[in-house]
C-alpha cells in the first residue's frame, strides 16, 4: 500500500498503514524531540477544598504520576473519556526526565 499525505489550510490530512505511521507524521509535526508517551489512568478525582481536579496514571514505560489542581477544562475532559472508556491516554511531550508525565499540552485518549 502507498502512503499518501497531503496538507491543505486547515490543517494536514495523513493516510498510512497502522497506527505507527499517525503517530511518527504527529510527533514530526510537533518537532524532533517529541516522543509519545503512554499509560492508563487509575484515579480522576474533584476536592474543590483541596486544589480541584486530580488525576492518576501509571506509566507503561514505569512509573506513576498525580497531579492535583492545574488541570484545565480541555484536559479534564480528555482525561474523563479515557477514564471512562479504557482508561488508557496517550501524552506526546518533549520534556526530559520525567517533567513529560506531567506535560498535558498534547494528550489523546485511546481505545
Amino acid at each position: 500500500m502507498e502512503n499518501k499525505s497531503s496538507s491543505v489550510d486547515t490543517g494536514q490530512q495523513i493516510r498510512r498503514p497502522g497506527t505507527e505511521g499517525l503517530e511518527e507524521a504527529q510527533a514530526k509535526q510537533a518537532g524532533a524531540k517529541f516522543e509519545w508517551h503512554f499509560g492508563r489512568i487509575t484515579r480522576l478525582g474533584y476536592f474543590e477544598i483541596a486544589g480541584g481536579r486530580e488525576v492518576t496514571i501509571v506509566w507503561e514505560e514505569g512509573g506513576v504520576s498525580s497531579q492535583q489542581g492545574d488541570i484545565t477544562d480541555e484536559q479534564w475532559e480528555i482525561f474523563r473519556l479515557a477514564f471512562l472508556s479504557t482508561g488508557r491516554l496517550a501524552v506526546l511531550s518533549d520534556q526530559e526526565g520525567e517533567r513529560w508525565m506531567h506535560d498535558y499540552r498534547f494528550l489523546e485518549a485511546m481505545r
